[in-house]
């Protein structure tokens, strides 16, 4: 048996590794082949290409690697058609994927796509698209399920791996002494995103909430885990314009850590947004990105929130502000509710708990159920 899969970035690596590894339990002599990076890879994956081959951001970026992108596509839809594998799998990157699912499926190839497209919240009409593509979608969010049964689209909630691995049990003292925060301080974690885009244009923004934060709690922590080293030294040149006064602690990586060990957060639009739901803390959220991509947003956006556990509950649990509602005084009046109100803040980790566990779902074994329905059905 071959099974197909292509990923199109490090998060689609990380949901395939666990893929195969169900999968590999189910089917023991199966073979993967597609594209993937280290994770897939371990689990068993033969990658034609690297992952970093798909791994393009931003319009512009996609335009001028377009003709190297469509080579690489019709290179695999060529391969699959003269070698036809029992199932095709599109992890995310659904611009690269469901164009190939589409033509794999028209010649008896089941397909299916894990991770939805965000047609929720913009560009609904690609649901026209998705009923071409593929016989099911794999949703890691519940509310994702129930958008596309009413649509009549086949779909299955798998969960989020991620809810898996971030106990539901934690501890934010042994979560502080690994960070090497203090125990008995209040704690602020710090999350201005993890591109430099996103640090260029929030850094400064989040570091001007600071200085008003500490106006009114001068002995307030604060740990700001750092995606990369470069992102690293830049937040170091943007704080050396900040009265740090050792008040500031630099983390590489380990987002997961700080915002359990923090009493509340400041963090970037995506993927920290889930982390604080399942890391239990109470935040509030700032994005900010050019004029013209927010105004071509403004035009295409559908839904009300942009951070997730306010998408899940259907309210807004984490105060957004967003473009030129990003402005310094609001914010840090935000977080100071969080600060300043441990009530809040517990009643909070409360609905965020209940969240976490909605989520839970063994979502590789769940993934892999999904998969092997496909296959056997």
């Amino acid at each position: 048996m071959r099974i197909a899969l292509v990923a199109g970035e490090p998060s689609g690596d990380y949901l395939g590794g666990g893929l195969i590894r169900q999968l590999s339990a189910r089917y023991p002599n199966a073979r993967f082949e597609g594209i993937g990076g280290p994770e897939m890879q371990r689990a068993g994956l033969k990658s034609f290409y690297p992952l970093e081959a798909l791994s393009v951001m931003g319009l512009f970026e996609v335009i001028r690697h377009l003709p190297r992108l469509l080579k690489i596509r019709r290179g695999l839809n060529a391969h699959w058609q003269n070698h036809p594998p029992e199932l095709f799998i599109g992890i995310d990157a659904p611009d690269f994927n469901l164009p190939l699912a589409r033509r794999l499926r028209k010649n008896g190839i089941k397909t299916t796509q894990y991770v939805s497209p965000t047609v929720w919240a913009w560009r609904e009409g690609r649901i026209k698209t998705l009923r071409a593509a593929v016989d099911e979608v794999l949703c890691i969010y519940p509310f994702e399920h129930e958008y596309f049964a009413k649509r009549g689209m086949p779909s299955c909630f798998v969960g989020h791996p991620l809810a898996d691995e971030v106990p539901l049990e934690q501890s934010a003292s042994a979560a502080r002494r690994a960070a090497g925060v203090p125990e008995d301080s209040l704690l602020l974690a710090l999350l201005p995103g993890s591109r430099m885009g996103e640090v260029n244009r929030l850094g400064p923004l989040f570091f001007q909430v600071l200085s008003i934060l500490w106006a009114r709690l001068p002995d307030l922590q604060v740990v700001i885990p750092c995606a990369t080293p470069a992102i690293r030294e830049r937040l170091n040149e943007q704080l050396a314009a900040v009265d740090v006064r050792g008040r500031v602690t630099l983390l590489n990586g380990r987002s997961r850590e700080a915002l359990m060990a923090a009493d509340a957060g400041l963090i970037a639009s995506g993927t920290a947004t889930l982390e604080a739901l399942l890391c239990r803390c109470p935040s509030v959220m700032a994005y900010k990105v050019n004029a013209m991509s927010a105004a071509i947003a403004r035009r295409l956006i559908r839904v009300p929130y942009f951070a997730m556990p306010n998408l899940m509950a259907g309210e807004c649990l984490i105060p957004e502000f967003i473009q030129e509602q990003a402005t310094p005084a609001p914010i840090a009046a935000a977080v100071l509710r969080w600060l300043e109100n441990p009530t809040d803040r517990a009643g909070m980790n409360r609905r965020f708990a209940t969240l976490h566990e909605q989520l839970r779902r063994d979502a590789d074994a769940s993934a892999a159920a999904a998969v092997s329905d496909l296959i056997d059905g």
